[in-house]
């Protein structure tokens, strides 16, 4: 497994090189950039410059996470707002535009993928939804594709975002060169199917590893409760919540092709030693 840091974990703070700089230091060789306008600000021209100085001149890869909310102004308590695959037409077009804004900084910064959320907590999985989910992919891989960006999709706690489903869409639709980003935090809030006289029970972790098999492009590592516990999206430092983090190194272990497993951990934890905490992930998840 590759190592990599996603910058939500400085989610309150403006992003700058020497908070990449931390990242590079806590072992990461491939840094997610999280596309908020208060942390990275991607539609301003300086800090976008300042981000691609950063990236060409150390030997770290650099990959995005779509904007999740448009405002430039930001609390802990915002919530997320923007849905590619709403039912309102207007919000739709209002997310896509902004992925497109955030899109546009690897012009200059050399990322070489963009992580996308497809529906809300509440999203339902029906025809509309696998219909808006292939016009958004669609529109946005075409936009993606000159600026040598691939698309990753990741699964969600909605009913729309399940690895099967996230499947389903990348087969419909025929995108041969749409990635998955399996997050493990949110797979382990997913059901275990339960034991039956022909298979034994399976966790949404291993669950979500067979089904998105060797498309694997990355794995967001975090940890929470589960389902039996707060069943909560708590973002975690590994090993402070309840995934079986053998399991996953062994399931990793079994791909061809290694992806790269960026740690997206809680901006709340990201006070104090990132550094050292990181390294102590890195040996939880055997990377």
């Amino acid at each position: 497994m590759q190592r990599g840091i996603s910058t939500h974990v400085f989610l309150e703070r403006r992003l700058s090189p020497g908070l990449l700089d931390r990242l590079a230091g806590a072992g990461a060789k491939s840094i997610e950039v999280f596309a908020a306008r208060h942390h990275f600000d991607y539609a301003d021209a300086g800090a976008v410059r300042e981000m691609a100085n950063w990236f060409r001149s150390h030997d770290v890869k650099a990959t995005m996470h779509m904007p999740l909310y448009p405002d430039t102004a930001w609390s802990k308590h915002t919530a997320p707002t923007l849905n590619l695959i709403s039912s309102s037409k207007a919000v739709r077009i209002e997310a896509m535009d902004e992925v497109k804004r955030a899109m546009e900084a690897a012009e200059q910064v050399p990322f070489g993928s963009c992580v996308l959320h497809l529906g809300m907590k509440d999203d339902k999985w029906d025809g509309r939804s696998l219909d808006d989910s292939m016009t958004a992919i669609e529109h946005l891989k075409a936009f993606a594709g000159p600026l040598g960006l691939k698309l990753v999709l990741e699964n969600l706690v909605n009913e729309v975002a399940t690895p099967a489903n996230l499947v389903e869409i990348v087969r419909v639709g025929h995108f041969a060169n749409v990635g998955f980003a399996l997050d493990v935090g949110h797979a382990n809030l997913d059901p275990t199917i339960p034991e039956t006289s022909y298979a034994p029970a399976k966790t949404g972790v291993e669950q979500a590893f067979e089904v998105f098999g060797e498309k694997l492009t990355e794995l967001h590592l975090h940890d929470n409760g589960g389902v039996a516990g707060s069943m909560r999206d708590e973002h975690l430092w590994p090993g402070d919540g309840a995934v079986d983090w053998k399991l996953v190194a062994a399931k990793v272990k079994e791909l061809k092709v290694q992806p790269v497993g960026v740690l997206e951990i809680a901006h709340e934890l990201g006070e104090g030693d990132v550094e050292e905490k990181a390294k102590r992930a890195w040996d939880v998840v055997g990377a």
